[in-house]
């Protein structure tokens, strides 16, 4: 019987150690597991769950791979845009035009890596809204409730004195 070869299910430091680089160097983890010699995401996921240090070490490796996809956005937004010539019917060039489709691919490369990186390390990437105080103006949190019920009491008596004449 001859044995047939298949991806790796067997947990070694080294395969471990590759998939925490490469994804650290902002490789997605759907790319790496589609090599022949990687496991296949769910054995990455099992490992996950039962590898206490290869859980570590890929939480690490995802966070830095925010950082590499921040990086990656400064590039992307640095490159020249391509251009398209545009002529005119005899074949003279008229002006040099920036390709708009290759514009609005560059922003969808953009926003996939900026909401990549602020969901893999929010405190770093996300934006923040502070609700703060000092010791002059601390923060209040009010019942609102207590308040329009004596709002609402006051009006029902108004209503009632005013059904029964009172006023």
């Amino acid at each position: 019987m001859t044995k047939t070869m298949g991806r790796p299910t067997t947990y070694t430091k080294e395969i471990a150690d590759e998939i925490c680089n490469r994804l650290s160097q902002g490789e997605s983890l759907r790319s790496i597991v589609k090599d022949n010699h990687m496991p296949g995401q769910s054995t990455v996921y099992e490992w996950l769950f039962k590898k206490k240090d290869f859980a570590e070490q890929y939480t690490h490796a995802r966070e830095e791979q925010a950082d590499t996809h921040a990086d990656a956005i400064v590039d992307i937004a640095d490159e020249t845009p391509q251009t398209m010539p545009v002529y005119d019917k005899e074949g003279n060039l008229l002006e040099i035009k920036l390709d708009s489709a290759y514009i609005q691919w560059q922003k969808n490369r953009i926003e996939a890596r900026k909401w990549t990186a602020m969901k893999l390390k929010p405190k770093k990437y996300s934006d923040r809204i502070t609700h703060s105080g000092d010791d002059e103006n601390p923060v209040v949190v009010e019942n609102s409730v207590s308040i329009f019920g004596d709002l609402l009491k006051a009006i029902k008596q108004e209503r009632q004195e005013d059904a029964y004449g009172k006023k």
